[in-house]
């Protein structure tokens, strides 16, 4: 049985202390927060705390703060025997302070509220020694089934990999909607066209399954999307995207 203490009551901790707590072989023994508000749901199931002097001893620490106060968090731990990781995708695990430190970051898009099956989600493990990469190999497989060991380095590229494929490619669903309902449309007219690019890359690579105007080199098309476009911004994007998209395909135009 592994005791574990989670700090940060936000998207991701919120989602991992409910992974957690269907474990068997896990249990979380204490929440850390800044407030005593953020902390009232997680109350009613363990020991919560907004005072790091009085965190309790446990195997392991998961650390699910922002990215900017990860390592002041880890400051207060330093006089803890359990091993500390953080669940950043963008930080070095040498951020934390403490000797016996690693990295547990789930590579998913969280939102409060939204329940997700963990069993799926990749869970990317990093560590000092083999003894903690262990420990943390033991935590990720009691709610994932999709465990990987892979250093800072990587982690950053795939961090920014997953930029690209889930915050840059939600923005764009965001103008597709803007575009919509300036003609009175709705956005749900595009959902299955978004459900089907997204199930695509599940048989084909992303450049097999490119599609479009600026796939075929269609100049006349492309023309008049930006003739209807009244925003600027939503033009210039247009543009360098479709430059790009036939950059990557000009060997078939």
């Amino acid at each position: 049985m592994l005791n574990l203490i989670l700090i940060g009551t936000g998207n991701v901790g919120s989602h991992l202390f409910n992974a957690f707590e269907k474990s068997k072989e896990v249990t979380v023994v204490q929440v850390v927060g800044r407030t005593v508000e953020s902390l009232d749901p997680f109350s009613k199931h363990t020991s919560v705390t907004t005072d790091y002097g009085s965190i309790k001893d446990a195997d392991v620490y998961i650390v699910a703060v922002k990215d900017d106060a990860v390592g002041k968090v880890s400051e207060r731990l330093v006089h803890k025997k359990g091993l500390v990781v953080h669940t950043s995708g963008a930080l070095d695990m040498d951020v934390l302070r403490t000797e016996n430190r690693g990295v547990f970051y789930p590579l998913q898009t969280f939102t409060k509220g939204r329940a997700l099956d963990f069993k799926s989600i990749p869970i990317c493990v990093e560590a000092k020694d083999q003894k903690s990469m262990g420990q943390l190999n033991k935590l990720a497989l009691q709610i994932s089934e999709n465990v990987h060991e892979i250093n800072s380095k990587q982690r950053k590229k795939l961090h920014l990999a997953a930029v690209f494929v889930n915050n840059f490619t939600n923005y764009l669903y965001g103008v597709g909607e803007d575009i919509c309902l300036s003609e009175g449309l709705t956005f749900d007219l595009l959902k299955p066209l978004i459900k089907e690019t997204a199930d695509k890359v599940y048989d084909l690579s992303p450049k097999a399954a490119q599609t479009g105007p600026a796939k075929r080199g269609d100049t006349i098309s492309m023309q008049e999307h930006i003739k209807l476009l009244n925003e600027e911004d939503y033009k210039k994007l247009y543009t360098q995207l479709s430059e790009l998209i036939q950059k990557t395909n000009e060997k078939e135009l």
